[in-house]
């Protein structure tokens, strides 16, 4: 049978982590949005990862995963293959980015910082390739953030996924982040 490696046996003596789910939807008080979200509700006036990671620590907790995309399409960073984005919003003057605010308030404060970023999106899987875009989308996390723990993935909306394309997405993030986890759930379609 299957081994697990050192970094699956380190992710499984964690126990326990933090999931945050914040982005534009937490502005439109819904739990899945639609895909056609107007970014200028993201709007935030007090963010601080900082007293996230603060609240973290004092928990007893060593990992958090941050939503960087949820199902809508709506990113916490300035994509370059999107305007459905934090720079599309008027937080920070449109210069925000909270996957950069999150990740370095995870390493001040020595949480181990993770990405759920959804296969699935509403707002841009009518784009003719969605894999490739989805792809860039992956490298523009895994290569501009520093070391990411782990990558996390769950079935909802995946079903436009299948086997060859989620091997795909898996085999990107062993190839961008080595050393990270990947906790999925998703079922492909065959």
């Amino acid at each position: 049978g299957a081994v697990p490696n050192a970094r699956q046996i380190e992710w499984f003596h964690r126990e326990r982590q933090v999931f945050l789910h914040f982005g534009v939807n937490t502005f439109d008080n819904v739990e899945w949005g639609s895909g056609n979200e107007d970014p200028s509700v993201f709007n935030p006036t007090a963010l601080d990862c900082g007293q996230w990671m603060r609240t973290i620590k004092n928990g007893g907790f060593t990992s958090a995963i941050l939503v960087a995309k949820h199902h809508d399409g709506f990113c916490n960073w300035p994509s370059a293959y999107t305007t459905q984005d934090v720079a599309s919003s008027p937080w920070r003057g449109g210069k925000g980015d909270l996957v950069r605010e999150f990740v370095d308030s995870c390493r001040a404060y020595g949480i181990k910082p993770g990405i759920y970023m959804s296969v699935g999106d509403f707002h841009s899987e009518k784009l003719g390739n969605y894999a490739t875009y989805y792809l860039n989308q992956e490298r523009e996390i895994l290569q501009k953030y520093g070391k990411i723990s782990e990558v996390w993935w769950d079935g909802a909306n995946s079903q436009n996924n299948d086997a060859a394309t989620m091997m795909m997405y898996a085999d990107s993030v062993h190839k961008w982040a080595p050393e990270c986890v990947i906790w999925s759930d998703a079922a492909a379609k065959n």
